[in-house]
């Protein structure tokens, strides 16, 4: 059970403050590639009105290149707070496309320098920038000076255990002009495997002024809590917690505003968001939507009983209505009253 002390509710209560920007929640939804499109964001944001959202990563130099926007770069005016995430290594391009982002309706912008796809760090962009700190600090004043807009920095603790340098590489970001710093609490060589170092995110919240915004396992309300109790970090983004779950911003949101707990969302809510993301994708993007789909009904389909064999159908679904049918046959099956299976919390 999540308690809020009235510390932390006092020390979270008002906006948080990046640069120029003031946000009205401390709870922040992670840009994910191929998660975090114009209709997933409008679900997370239905449960929590006041918080940033940001969207997938952006090619810098590909931009340069492209004649027509591409759809992930597509906001939606109404949809603030707002940030577009970039990747690339060469401040140049980066400046260029800071540049075009504030111009589709950017808050903030966001350079990716903890992505650790091979794709992206063989290429010097993600966390490889964690090994060339001259380069990022380049960037960011680059990016800074082609925008008004706050630039913020989002990356890891380090490349690997023999070389963790959170420390040092966020005091340069901060030195470089950078609003706002997310850390996720895993060097590059973890990947996503073993727990987040959260001791890491507080000694990074410890030297620097600049917000510090935890990331890493923010799996449930009570995770968040016991992060910003154990980190004093400014906020928490929220990441694989969301995939299949789009509730969890709001949730944490609405507890450290009120100490309260929403009640519980049960399996029927969860398909039935589960429908309209799918209807949404098909609206959006067509057939390469209904494609896109599956992994999000994979994920949405766990928790409750008979989700396996939900599973494993929405995972073959060739169109909408297809889908459509086996989440309402689901549906149908279930009691209103039953409640989803929780993830466990993260043990410390």
């Amino acid at each position: 059970m999540a308690v809020i002390s009235p510390q932390l509710q006092q020390r979270l209560g008002s906006p948080l403050k990046i640069g120029s920007v003031e946000v009205n929640s401390r709870v922040l939804q992670s840009p994910l590639s191929g998660v975090t499109d114009l209709v997933f964001r409008r679900l997370v944001r239905r449960y929590a009105t006041e918080s940033m959202m940001y969207t997938e990563m952006v090619h810098a130099s590909q931009l340069k290149y492209l004649r027509e926007l591409p759809k992930v770069m597509e906001v939606d005016p109404l949809e603030k707070p707002i940030s577009i995430q970039l990747f690339d290594c060469r401040p140049e391009f980066l400046a260029q496309a800071a540049q075009r982002a504030v111009a589709e309706g950017a808050d903030t912008v966001d350079i990716n320098m903890g992505c650790p796809v091979n794709k992206i760090t063989k290429n010097g962009g993600g966390s490889a920038l964690l090994r060339d700190p001259e380069t990022a600090e380049a960037i960011v004043r680059s990016v800074v000076k082609a925008v008004e807009v706050p630039v913020t920095v989002k990356t890891r603790i380090g490349w690997t255990d023999h070389e963790i340098n959170a420390v040092e590489f966020a005091q340069r970001m901060e030195d470089a002009g950078a609003q706002m710093l997310t850390l996720h609490g895993r060097t590059r060589d973890q990947g996503y495997n073993g727990s987040a170092r959260w001791e890491w995110i507080k000694r990074v919240k410890d030297v620097l002024s600049i917000p510090v915004i935890a990331n890493g396992d923010i799996l449930s309300v009570d995770a968040a809590v016991r992060c910003l109790e154990e980190t004093g970090a400014d906020g928490v983004m929220c990441s694989r917690g969301t995939l299949g779950y789009p509730f969890l911003v709001g949730e944490i949101d609405y507890f450290l505003k009120t100490g309260q707990l929403l009640p519980p969302t049960t399996p029927v809510q969860l398909l039935e968001c589960a429908k309209e993301h799918l209807q949404g994708l098909w609206h959006y993007k067509g057939e390469r939507g209904i494609y896109q789909s599956r992994k999000h009904m994979a994920w949405y389909a766990k928790g409750f009983p008979g989700a396996g064999e939900l599973r494993k159908k929405l995972s073959r679904i060739e169109t909408v209505d297809q889908g459509v049918e086996l989440i309402e046959n689901a549906i149908a099956k279930l009691q209103p009253s039953a409640v989803i299976r929780q993830p466990l919390a993260v043990s410390r």
